[in-house]
């Protein structure tokens, strides 16, 4: 088992394609998984890539590749079939001499991977090659405490030669010294802050793919920033969230955004009609009624209501987390900078960096939805 941890454009991609396509061209007649978050990551990133498994096998190697079937085949009968982490249950059967894992920290369904295992059973010595960026996952922790595994780890600048200058100085300037850029481009798997609110692994446990089709309540709320975000300042907190029949909350969408204030106003408007929300909820501790007014000029007959934050943003924080510790809140797919922002949250205020706009406005969105309203049939939106 071997695990690329690395930063964004380091080259894992290049990597697990390097590896899969010379084993196959080395033993004829072998067959190969690949597996990836969905099947057009699968096909459109793993094969069809700039640093996927055609760019690096040589033409004359390819006698086919089937794109309906996810399936390349070389001319020495060895083949690569794709899968997709969505879909575990393709993997019961297949048998493979080796395998291919791409963003395993991303994979929707964690048990793809033991699927995985279980078909690798073909040859005298089948192995796995997992590449991905770095996070706290279950998954990723496991494989990291597999006596079996060797890891390699890489930052995006390692392959600093191969990478636009001003692409990279951008990088730098925005994400240098945040939570965000220590994992997405020093590949360092971030731990939970001590004594956080949230955790990793309560958020983890109760994600889902989708929401039930009915819904008691659905809501936008939305966290003003002091500062015009177009203009570099913080960001606009928007996130929606709903609650179900049976009492349980589902985060739904994160719309957070750098905006001009008739830019989020408008992301506002678009949010609450795409879910047919019956109420957008608004901090108006930063303009006041100025923040109902920006949201009335796109959409005139939005339902507003404007709350004032009287308490910091722990205090306000903590009910909210405790709904988390009772299980009753799940999201749904994988809101990644907003979950850093909670987990970051502390009794003693936020640990992270910037303001935890995405945080706050997930709170509001909670906070809002003990309170009781009619209910959505989502199978319509």
């Amino acid at each position: 088992m071997w695990l690329a941890l690395a930063g964004r454009g380091w080259g894992k991609t290049r990597t697990g394609a390097e590896d899969v396509a010379w084993f196959a061209c080395a033993n004829p007649g072998v067959r190969i998984a690949i597996v990836a978050p969905t099947a057009a990551d699968a096909r459109d990133t793993c094969v069809e890539g700039e640093s996927g498994l055609l760019a690096v096998l040589p033409k004359v190697c390819v006698e086919n590749w089937n794109r309906s079937i996810g399936e390349v085949t070389l001319w020495n009968g060895s083949r690569f079939k794709l899968f997709s982490a969505t879909e575990p249950e393709r993997l019961r059967g297949p048998q493979h001499h080796r395998a291919w894992g791409d963003e395993v920290a991303a994979w929707p369904d964690p048990s793809a991977w033991d699927q995985l295992l279980f078909g690798l059973r073909l040859g005298k010595n089948p192995q796995v090659i997992a590449t991905t960026t770095p996070k706290p996952t279950p998954l990723i922790k496991g494989i990291l405490r597999t006596p079996q595994a060797m890891v390699t780890r890489g930052k995006t600048f390692d392959n600093e030669a191969n990478l636009p200058a001003g692409t990279l100085a951008r990088l730098r300037e925005r994400y240098d010294g945040t939570r965000l850029g220590r994992q997405e481009l020093y590949a360092e798997l971030l731990e939970d802050v001590q004594g956080a609110l949230w955790t990793s692994a309560m958020i983890e446990e109760h994600r889902v793919k989708g929401a039930p089709d009915n819904m008691k309540r659905i809501v936008v709320a939305v966290d003003p920033s002091g500062t015009n975000g177009k203009d570099g300042g913080d960001e606009i907190g928007i996130v929606v969230a709903g609650k179900s029949g049976d009492g349980r909350y589902y985060v739904l969408e994160d719309g957070s955004c750098k905006l001009s204030p008739e830019g989020w106003a408008r992301r506002v408007a678009e949010l609450y009609s795409k879910w047919t929300a019956d109420r957008v909820v608004a901090e108006k501790n930063f303009g006041g009624d100025m923040v109902a007014a920006l949201m009335r000029n796109v959409a005139k007959d939005l339902p507003i209501k404007l709350v004032t934050a009287s308490r910091g943003k722990a205090v306000r924080a903590e009910p909210i987390a405790a709904l988390y510790e009772q299980e009753k809140v799940s999201h749904v797919g994988h809101f990644d900078t907003l979950e850093d922002q909670m987990c970051a949250m502390t009794p003693a205020g936020y640990v992270g960096e910037g303001s935890p706009d995405r945080a706050d406005a997930l709170v509001w969105a909670l906070t809002e939805l003990q309170s009781s309203g009619r209910t959505y049939d989502l199978s319509t939106l």
